[in-house]
């Protein structure tokens, strides 16, 4: 029988968006208690979500896969495989989207999940250990996995010690074998985050958080205010693996995290979220954008903090008066028309209408959670800790879900009265405008909830060879 191609795998963001619709989400359910070290701890797990509106047990957890040890941290989540298969230059159609990859980002393991003999219940494989990782890479800390045309790409925030540099390196897409180091001439880059690709232009984007001793004990204020978190968008030759140019925000805005290039791969720009600026405690967003024969980058959309009291503040912001956003999620919708940003400070999830890259418009929002407001849902049963913070999006865009943990140390300081783990939908309007799902709040119960990833595909699982 001749090999077939996944039928989960699109070659053009306009095809994957006609796809049937999601049925399961897959979420990463880390434990607080054993990263602080409290009693009772759990070991962390991948939740199976119910999305199947005709089910009887629609938006709940319907399934919970545990991983043997205690303490891991899981957070972002990929897929072995995806639409970046079918790319001409460097096919693997005969691969499958079959394996979740569950990177740990304070034990460095990378869990594999089996989703294919029973997608209701995933079953773990595999485990790559970080003596493997470290071994073959000098790398640790696996944050972000993305699949590409050659391998399975992972982002590493540093090296075993804890310090820099960060990188990327590469897994084979079907043994899992750990290849090595992705950069062959890092130039300038030292700090590291996340990363994504222009596949019609050769270029590889990364981003800039912080080595591992900077961020596993927390925000760190004396860093934050010397301005040493991570402010670079890094330009990369993909093929040749080799650094081209450093576009620097300025050191004012501390924390360059996650990326969103356009789907259309004729397209050549994207979107970066940044944090905060340690001048007023606003977030923005950033774009990147072909200028000629160069790269460039221009912030186009502030959020502004919000006023609050003291006696609604953490400790660590009692002395500014103010909620900054924390804008610590993005995501762009398949026809490159929507992004949706995650305000984890302020409890907000925006729409912007970025039809015009260059000149985005607010069309939606909604509030649930936050440092100050505590928005409830309708089924929260009261006021309700946490935020938008991972964000998720349906192929055809008429579904955006998130959930409401950031990181176990970080949660803490922000939310030191305790963080709830639940995910909650968000439904899209024709012609732009959100609305909250009063029906769809899932409570993860003792765990904390983090990265989504859609059956078959979502919004950022994907990248595409043909516009």
């Amino acid at each position: 029988m001749p090999f077939r191609p996944d039928p989960t795998f699109y070659p053009s963001p306009r095809m994957a968006m006609d796809a049937p619709r999601e049925r399961l989400a897959y979420v990463t359910a880390p434990d607080a208690n054993a990263v602080l070290g409290r009693p009772d701890p759990l070991r962390d797990g991948l939740a199976t979500v119910d999305l199947d509106p005709r089910s009887p047990t629609y938006g709940q957890i319907i399934a919970l896969a545990e991983v043997p040890n205690y303490g891991d941290e899981l957070h972002h989540s990929g897929w072995n495989a995806c639409s970046a298969a079918l790319c001409p230059y460097a096919p693997h159609p005969h691969v499958e989207r079959r394996y979740l990859m569950l990177p740990a980002l304070r034990s460095s393991r990378i869990y594999v999940f089996d989703t294919k003999p029973d997608p209701k219940n995933p079953k773990l494989v595999r485990t790559i250990e970080a003596e493997e990782i470290a071994k073959r890479t000098g790398y640790s800390r696996p944050h972000t996995l993305h699949c590409g045309p050659d391998g399975i790409y992972v982002s590493a925030l540093g090296n075993p010690e804890g310090d820099g540099p960060g990188g990327i390196f590469v897994l084979d897409c079907e043994s899992f074998d750990v290849l090595g180091r992705w950069e062959l001439d890092r130039g300038p880059q030292h700090l590291h985050y996340d990363f994504w690709w222009h596949l019609g232009h050769d270029t590889l984007i990364s981003s800039e958080w912080g080595t591992p001793k900077m961020i596993e004990a927390g925000v760190n204020p004396d860093l934050l205010l010397g301005k040493k978190y991570g402010h670079r968008l890094h330009i990369w030759d993909l093929r040749r693996r080799k650094h081209l140019q450093a576009l620097d925000i300025g050191d004012e805005h501390q924390m360059a995290l996650e990326l969103r290039p356009a789907h259309d791969p004729t397209k050549a720009y994207g979107f970066m979220g940044v944090v905060v600026s340690v001048a007023d405690l606003s977030a923005s967003v950033w774009l990147w954008y072909r200028e000629g024969e160069r790269w460039a980058i221009k912030k186009v959309i502030t959020i502004p903090a919000e006023p609050a009291s003291a006696d609604q503040l953490p400790p660590l912001l009692k002395g500014f008066g103010a909620v900054p956003p924390l804008v610590t999620d993005i995501n762009l919708s398949l026809d490159d028309k929507y992004l949706y940003v995650s305000c984890w400070g302020t409890g907000e999830l925006r729409q912007y209408d970025v039809s015009d890259p260059h000149d985005p418009k607010l069309v939606g929002s909604v509030h649930i959670g936050g440092i100050a407001r505590r928005t409830p849902h309708p089924r929260s049963g009261g006021p309700l800790t946490g935020a938008p913070q991972m964000v998720e999006v349906s192929r055809d865009g008429k579904r955006i879900y998130f959930t409401s943990a950031l990181y176990t140390t970080w949660d803490e300081q922000f939310y030191p009265d305790g963080l709830k783990g639940w995910m909650v939908k968000v439904d899209a309007k024709e012609g732009g405008g959100i609305s909250l799902d009063p029906e769809f709040f899932v409570d993860f119960g003792p765990r904390r909830a983090h990265q989504i990833r859609l059956e078959g595909g979502d919004a950022s699982s994907d990248s595409f060879c043909y516009p």
